[in-house]
């Protein structure tokens, strides 16, 4: 078959086949960027979906309006709120999860060889999505606190891309969380050069101790001009459920009715009945409990996976705690002889029955061979102990 050359920019997901070898007997993986389903409210989502199919089942079973169900453009028109966002329902659309968010802002914004900056590292599926619209894509420097904004505003200067994509709120894979500081200096920046700004926040309540600082949308109403460059995109995912499907994008309403169209070609609509249940469960007053026993029990096993990495595998990984989220981001030392290369680390791990992600597919170029993520969401505190022991015997 001759397939569209767009194809040749992309390959399959390094992490989605890497699953395959998940499935031998014994594995303890700390590869999946998974939610741990143990902390699904099954019990809430239930009584969510018998109330949606008592009352009125016609209307969710039905096709829907492109831009979402209109319960649920309002449940999260509310919930933005009690983050400090101002947003009318009509100023988002439901999306199929926030990745779908992602894909219709490259349909819309990116035609090929337009130059767009990520944080280097960041998500893998996002450099996939604007390298298949034919992305120039371009490394920003990120550290502790996210991206170093003054090489950012250089990179901006000099490329004058078509958008930056940043996900500030422990981010994928990094862990790392934008300061305060930092992020209304990116505000000032988006609105003195007028670059668009992708603010991703999928994990944004994953927070163990203390809240992060508030997301980029909260902040824009204190710059002037900022929130005409901005796009935002949520999700239910790691907080509800990734089964829901249930995402969002916040964005200028010219962008949103580009969106909207695109969407209309891709998919028609976001499931109303999805829509619905997370509409409802809204209303059930279990999503704070919910998020408080989910934040306790990943606030364990963070602090148990450091503590591990610390004792286990010493001076031979460097590491930032995250403050929330799901990941880690470490980096091989090679100190003491030991192995400086992710990848063959990676392999040898396999077979002392570990698993980790290798930090190389998370680079858009020029990658780190010596980073890794590890993801604790999903492996209970004595088989963080025991994946992290038979990490240090696979150096």
């Amino acid at each position: 078959m001759q397939f569209a050359t767009r194809l040749q920019n992309v390959e399959t997901s390094a992490i989605r086949e890497l699953f395959k070898l998940l499935g031998q007997p014994g594995i303890i993986s700390f590869a999946g960027g998974f939610p741990d389903p143990a902390l699904f409210d099954a019990t809430g989502i239930a009584q969510a979906s018998a109330a949606v199919l008592a009352n009125n089942p016609g209307p969710v079973l039905q096709y829907g309006a492109t831009e979402g169900f209109g319960t649920t453009r309002q449940a999260i028109a509310g919930f933005m709120a009690d983050k400090g966002c101002s947003v009318a329902p009509e100023g988002l659309i439901v999306t199929t999860g926030s990745q779908q968010a992602l894909d219709l802002i490259g349909k819309c914004l990116i035609s090929p060889g337009d130059k767009v900056i990520v944080e280097a590292p960041t998500f893998l599926a996002t450099i996939q999505c604007f390298r298949l619209y034919g992305a120039d894509i371009v490394n920003a420097p990120i550290d502790a606190d996210g991206v170093v904004v003054d090489q950012l505003e250089a990179l901006i200067e000099q490329h004058h891309p078509k958008l930056v994509y940043l996900i500030p709120t422990f981010g994928n894979p990094s862990g790392a969380t934008l300061s305060l500081a930092r992020r209304q200096r990116v505000l000032e920046i988006a609105a003195r050069t007028r670059t668009l700004i992708v603010e991703d926040d999928p994990y944004g309540e994953l927070y163990f101790d203390q809240p992060p600082p508030p997301s980029l949308l909260a902040l824009s109403g204190s710059v002037p001009g900022s929130r005409d460059w901005l796009a935002h995109c949520g999700s239910f995912s790691k907080i509800l459920s990734p089964g829901l499907r249930v995402g969002w994008m916040i964005a200028p309403p010219e962008l949103l009715a580009k969106a909207t169209m695109c969407k209309q070609f891709s998919d028609a609509h976001t499931s109303n009945l999805s829509q619905a249940i997370a509409a409802h469960y809204l209303t059930l007053g279990r999503l704070q409990p919910t998020l408080q026993k989910v934040r306790q029990t990943y606030a364990e096993r963070a602090r148990v996976m450091a503590e591990s990495l610390t004792g286990e595998l010493g001076d031979a990984i460097s590491f930032n705690a995250p403050q929330g989220g799901m990941f880690f981001w470490a980096r091989l030392t090679g100190s003491g002889g030991t192995s400086s290369d992710a990848a063959a680390f990676a392999k040898r791990a396999i077979a002392e029955k570990v698993a980790f992600v290798p930090g190389v597919p998370f680079y858009a170029h020029d990658p780190d061979r010596a980073t890794l993520r590890l993801s604790f969401a999903t492996a209970p505190v004595a088989q963080i102990r025991e994946g992290v022991a038979r990490l240090a015997r696979a150096l």
